[in-house]
């Protein structure tokens, strides 16, 4: 097993970069990017930008142009929206964003600081990427692993009852629950909930904003504990509604394979009762592809699943944050957060198989690679 996991670590290596390059291209091909956005916004878009772009160009060149008209600079810029700024002007935006230099060239530079951890600062928010990640993680954290938990308790508990139970009136009634669940998306689930039970229109039960209350550091440790599950009801309850489907199924589908292999036969012809042969036999093999892939579904959570619950409930995390980077071209953010959290759920993935070598010594990955 050793051996697989140190070929596992240095395939993460040419896995990570192959990612990053992937993306480096695509990002570069579309339009508007840094620079763009800033001549846009020197442009007119924001009044305070130019006083400031100005002075950060100046600081770094040692004096820049002021803008002048398109009669007076004449000729064409590669940039959209350039007509009629300087074009000293627009290359010390250039040199401030690290764009006088070539493309390939900035990938090299970027992928020698991301590999000591080194993301670099946002380019419209004059904080360190690392920072903005840090401050953003607890909500996204909180969002996470809550439903994580829940589907898990949820879903495995329900997904065996109809596999004992496989074609009665209580898997049936179930199964519907379960195609509804899987059919809508979680942010449809969020409106919902938002209505019925955030004064939408109904009831005025649940807070709409946030994470906390306002006079939160007022509040007793026990009133700051129930205060912030009380912001996590709603949010939370969306993303469980929209992903125990899945799991509730994989459940079930793993324990019917079970239970008719032969040695659940062997368990019942030898008289043990149902309950043994349930729990003590059927549950350890069963549970085998659902406990293993737990490292998996909390990144997945994590990172891709929150974004529109996020923007519904005010909840200013990792997704928000991505979000807003990807529109506003922020690329310090874009890639040092695509870099960490890729590199993370490469490792999330070794570690799912190492829990089902944990969970089933019989399996070995390195017979099975050969």
């Amino acid at each position: 097993m050793l051996s697989y996991i140190l070929r596992r670590l240095f395939l993460i290596v040419p896995t990570l970069f192959g990612i990053m390059v992937l993306n480096f291209v695509i990002v570069q091909a579309a339009p508007g990017g840094p620079v763009e956005q800033m001549i846009a916004q020197i442009q007119g878009l924001d009044a305070g930008a130019t006083a400031r772009i100005s002075g950060s160009a100046q600081g770094e060149v040692g004096g820049g142009k002021s803008q002048q008209s398109s009669a007076q600079t004449g000729g064409q810029s590669k940039y959209r929206g350039a007509q009629g700024l300087d074009p000293e002007f627009v290359a010390q935006i250039e040199k401030m964003y690290g764009f006088d230099k070539p493309a390939h060239e900035r990938f090299w530079m970027m992928m020698k600081n991301y590999a000591v951890f080194d993301f670099g600062e946002s380019y419209f928010q004059d904080r360190k990427v690392v920072d903005l990640v840090l401050d953003k993680m607890p909500v996204s954290i909180s969002l996470g692993l809550w439903t994580t938990i829940l589907v898990y308790l949820i879903s495995i508990p329900l997904g065996i009852m109809k596999a004992v139970k496989d074609g009665s009136r209580f898997d049936i009634a179930t199964s519907s629950v379960v195609i509804v669940g899987n059919a809508i998306p979680s942010f449809l689930f969020a409106i919902l909930l938002v209505i019925v039970f955030a004064g939408g229109r109904y009831f005025d039960w649940f807070p709409l904003r946030g994470l906390t209350s306002d006079n939160w550091a007022e509040l007793s440790t026990w009133g700051q504990i129930t205060d912030y599950l009380w912001h996590m009801v709603l949010p939370v309850g969306a993303l469980v509604i929209g992903g125990f489907a899945s799991l509730t199924m994989l459940t079930k589908n793993s324990y019917l394979e079970e239970i008719n292999k032969q040695y659940v036969m062997t368990a019942r012809a030898k008289g043990l009762k149902e309950s043994q042969v349930m729990y003590s036999h059927v549950f350890r093999n069963a549970m085998l592809i659902v406990v293993a892939g737990f490292p998996s579904a909390f990144i997945g959570i994590l990172f891709t699943g929150s974004l529109l619950i996020e923007i519904i409930f005010s909840l200013d995390g990792l997704g928000l944050l991505g979000y807003e980077a990807v529109i506003k071209r922020d690329y310090p953010v874009m890639f040092g957060s695509m870099y960490f959290f890729t590199l993370l759920g490469l490792i999330m993935g070794l570690l799912g198989d190492i829990m089902y070598h944990i969970i089933d010594p019989r399996i070995d990955f390195e017979k099975v690679e050969r």
